[in-house]
């Protein structure tokens, strides 16, 4: 009897667990992870960069898909640890968009377009990949996929990942350094060793 109460007990911690999983990243009907703190907006690219900035933030376009398992290693093993969580929701303001999706959405240029026709204007081909928009909207009549100022293509470990949001934030694309060398550099620093890391 005491072995069936400890199965018993171990199934309900690891439904307890399993539902605080759920809790903390919800999945919405569209198969994408759904973080409380992103943004839901009308998909207005000129008007959630005016809104971002009106609160001191960045905007990044996040570009997902239904079973993409390296979206889901991002919402479960990066954006769910306290210090990247917290940076990037004090300042980025994070849209998300389905790299399939029949959303409309309006472009920079002011063209009006499903999110998949938008994913493939510019040239996005995998997912997650963030798109990081400049603070100010430009005038030069460019498409979002040119204006942006940095992506991330792909899914990065924890520290990659905060770091790129904080070079962006911190404009490290209008200096000398690129992300990669000062992502090395930042990891020495922090380590305390010579060698260059380059996850």
């Amino acid at each position: 009897m005491n072995a069936f109460l400890r199965v018993i007990a171990a199934v309900a911690m690891i439904a307890c667990a399993a539902a605080v999983s759920a809790e903390e990243v919800p999945m919405g009907d569209d198969g994408l992870h759904k973080p409380a703190w992103f943004s839901l907006t009308f998909k207005d690219i000129a008007e959630d960069m005016e809104a971002a900035k009106s609160q001191g933030k960045r905007l990044a376009l996040m570009f997902e898909q239904r079973g993409c398992i390296y979206c889901k290693e991002v919402h479960e093993t990066v954006l769910t640890v306290p210090e990247v969580r917290d940076y990037i929701k004090e300042h980025f303001m994070v849209v998300q968009y389905n790299i399939h999706g029949s959303e409309d959405l309006t472009d920079l240029d002011g063209e009006t377009l499903s999110e998949k026709r938008a994913a493939k204007k510019w040239r996005l081909l995998f997912t997650p990949t963030i798109l990081f928009m400049p603070e100010d909207v430009p005038t030069d009549g460019s498409d979002a996929g040119q204006a942006a100022v940095a992506m991330m293509p792909g899914a990065f470990k924890k520290g990659t990942f905060l770091e790129m949001f904080r070079w962006v934030y911190d404009k490290g694309y209008e200096g000398e350094e690129d992300f990669q060398t000062y992502y090395n550099r930042v990891w020495r620093e922090k380590h305390g060793k010579e060698e260059e890391k380059t996850n």
